[in-house]
């Protein structure tokens, strides 16, 4: 099922619509500033697991989640003074931003360090539909799991961009494909916000 929302100006409706999906479990295509990305509702650990699945993803690698904005973001992070300055000046944007997670965030969507990936994307609709659903949503490129079942940077460069190639795909495992327009189909820029000290994990779309 595609569902249309127009990326200038977000029907509210539609936005309500998709987060109706997401808060009964469902797993979604949606569009950001950098790919389109597949996710669920945080609060949904049947639908993470599910999703890692989908992947065919290791659960000792987290996949990150998008926040509305960094007040949103320091309920999920402990953000120090310093990252708060660095975030208020890279965000929104293609950035991953690499935080201590808070005791909100799923176990099996940290890493040892306890660390998560946040990201507050520049695209209208991914950040309406989390406002509509009052929760953030998890991000993972729409891209095919590796044959070894490891999806590293290549593979998430050959993700799809259209999201009637990403219905087609992903045929009967999406409760819904939303179709945002198009998007630029590169990767984040991660960056390790961890030490007050930035640290570039992967060079993407964003110039830090």
């Amino acid at each position: 099922m595609i569902i249309s929302i127009n990326p200038d100006f977000p029907q509210g409706r539609q936005l309500d619509r998709v987060a109706k999906i997401l808060a009964g479990g469902g797993l979604i295509a949606y569009p950001t500033d950098t790919q389109y990305g597949i996710g669920c509702d945080l609060r949904q650990k049947r639908s993470i697991e599910k999703l890692y699945r989908l992947k065919k993803r290791s659960v000792k690698r987290p996949f990150s989640l998008i926040c509305a904005d960094l007040t949103h973001i320091s309920e999920y992070a402990r953000v120090s003074n310093f990252a708060y300055r660095t975030m208020r000046r890279i965000l929104p944007g293609p950035f991953t931003v690499v935080l201590p997670g808070t005791r909100l965030v799923p176990q099996i969507m940290l890493s040892r360090r306890h660390e998560c990936g946040i990201r507050v994307p520049g695209h209208n609709v991914s950040i309406g539909i989390v406002k509509a659903l009052g929760s953030p949503i998890i991000n993972t490129s729409a891209s095919l799991p590796s044959p070894d079942g490891k999806e590293d940077d290549e593979a998430a460069t050959l993700a799809a961009t259209d999201p009637l190639e990403i219905e087609d795909i992903f045929r009967g495992q999406l409760d819904a494909v939303v179709d945002g327009g198009p998007v630029p189909g590169h990767l984040s820029t991660v960056v390790s916000l961890m030490d007050d000290d930035p640290v570039i994990i992967r060079q993407g779309l964003g110039q830090f």
